[in-house]
């Protein structure tokens, strides 16, 4: 499903920031996820509130919320965007295990917040490693991706239904 030229470039293929002064302010959302795998064992770290350097979900949600108020400093031609929601939410997973992380954002503005949510994930799932390395350094991430987006002039996204209907 082609959608046209890439918007980040200009005619002569130079990096731009694009233009959204024309767009309407519509809201417009978009939703996350990512998964940490990690040991049995460094799951439990977190079960159980053991963790050496302290409560890694609650530390990993506001790092996550953080990077999504700061997406545009960290990925060239985002645009600075009023959020106006950032949630992320954790499920642990016994099989496989690990933690989902799912990441939330919203605004009404001219642009749509996808990266915001992405980073959001991507962040909080680099902050849940950084947690607890020390007892696994084995741990990864998969799995980060958009699962849905609303509003626009693309209109609706789910992952599990890429034509958008």
């Amino acid at each position: 499903m082609s959608r046209g030229p890439l918007t980040h470039l200009d005619e002569k293929g130079a990096a731009r920031m694009v233009d959204v002064s024309d767009k309407a302010a519509t809201q417009r959302t978009a939703r996350a996820e990512g998964f940490v795998a990690m040991q049995p064992a460094t799951l439990a770290l977190i079960e159980t509130g053991q963790a050496s350097k302290g409560d890694v979900l609650a530390t990993a949600r506001i790092a996550g919320i953080m990077a999504a108020k700061r997406t545009h400093e960290l990925i060239p031609l985002c645009h600075p965007l009023p959020i106006t929601k950032a949630t992320v939410d954790f499920d642990a997973s016994h099989q496989p295990p690990g933690i989902l992380v799912t990441a939330e954002v919203k605004v009404t503005g001219q642009t749509g917040v996808e990266m915001e949510a992405l980073t959001a994930v991507s962040v909080a799932c680099l902050t849940i490693y950084d947690m607890l390395k020390a007892a696994d350094k084995a741990m990864s991430f998969s799995g980060i991706r958009l699962v849905e987006k609303a509003g626009g002039r693309s209109g609706r996204y789910r992952a599990d239904d890429p034509s958008g209907e």
